[in-house]
């Protein structure tokens, strides 16, 4: 399989962001096999991300945050949830803001897709961006749209060349309008595509040398799609180039039988699992002190089953660290 990691399109790369990005060379501050205590993931604007674990915030949780200062490093909101000029969501962020440092996730752009780029959501997303001055950006490397018809989810893309420089192309048009570098998740899958020319990781390095993008890494959703797709998930780690990765995403998920074989489903409704936890120690062995978000979404639990998750990531860090030293 050819190599993607590092190409420039016809010489030039795609983006002012890329340019800036790609001709960082900067590797991860730690080594192969140590964890640095004070590496943080960081983006232009809003300063260093804490290394620490973060939490999703969703709106039942707003008045506990405001009302008991919760010890947690940093949140992340969905930025669609944030798009109206006022209200009292908008208004809850932006006191949670001014207590904690933010990250913004996106998931309505639909950058793989081939219909046009919203530009009205995209200008949605450059005022919250404004407003809330996140410290990381991120996206799903997905699609969910076609002839302006929209599926209620994340769906995959044909891991090819085409699509590489397709999505690429989008990402590099959002990263200019925004004037910030975004990260790009990659998304749980329930099938493959037979027009596909590469192993999803090299499609996500490949993406992110095209348009000079971060990486979000979710964890879950390489265990999901490896048992789904019956690859190994630590090739996957080892196949994404360390310094692109700026954040992960630990989850839980759920499992169905269909056709006789057994599915995992990323529900986010779950506890993170022994199995994911295993994986999120070889991340930090490999990426080192990545900030890590704990995500729940449906059957949402006591905020503090969330820090319970939330400290857990902090120890096993923690305890890599002390071996590293």
């Amino acid at each position: 399989m050819r190599a993607v990691v590092g190409r420039k399109r016809d010489g030039e790369v795609t983006s002012t962001i890329a340019a800036t990005r790609m001709s960082d060379t900067r590797e991860n501050s730690v080594g192969e096999n140590s964890v640095g205590e004070n590496s943080v993931g960081e983006n232009s604007v809003g300063g260093p991300m804490p290394a620490n674990a973060g939490i999703g915030l969703r709106a039942p949780h707003h008045l506990h945050v405001l009302s008991e200062s919760p010890d947690v490093s940093w949140f992340e909101a969905h930025s669609e949830n944030y798009f109206a000029e006022g209200g009292a969501h908008v208004e809850c962020l932006s006191r949670i803001r001014a207590r904690y440092p933010l990250s913004l996730h996106g998931v309505g752009l639909s950058l793989g897709s081939t219909d046009p780029l919203n530009r009205e959501h995209l200008a949605s997303l450059r005022r919250v961006v404004a407003r809330f001055e996140p410290t990381l950006v991120s996206e799903h490397l997905s699609w969910s749209s076609a002839d302006g018809r929209f599926a209620n989810d994340l769906l995959p893309l044909p891991y090819t060349e085409e699509a590489l420089r397709h999505v690429g192309s989008r990402i590099a048009q959002v990263q200019d309008a925004l004037g910030r570098q975004i990260l790009l998740e990659n998304v749980s899958s329930y099938l493959q595509f037979s027009a596909s020319t590469m192993t999803e990781w090299e499609f996500v390095a490949g993406v992110a040398a095209e348009s000079g993008c971060g990486i979000l890494l979710d964890l879950n959703n390489v265990y999901v799609a490896a048992h789904n797709h019956e690859f190994d998930s630590h090739a996957y780690l080892e196949g994404i180039p360390r310094h692109i990765v700026q954040e992960f995403h630990l989850a839980g998920f759920s499992r169905i039988v269909l056709g006789g074989h057994e599915l995992l489903i990323d529900t986010h409704g779950t506890p993170v699992c022994d199995a994911v936890w295993d994986l999120y120690r070889a991340a930090l062995r490999r990426f080192g002190n990545v900030p890590t978000l704990i995500e729940w979404d449906t059957d949402l639990p006591n905020f503090d089953v969330l820090q319970t998750e939330a400290r857990k990531a902090d120890s096993l860090r923690s305890a890599l660290h002390a071996l590293a030293a």
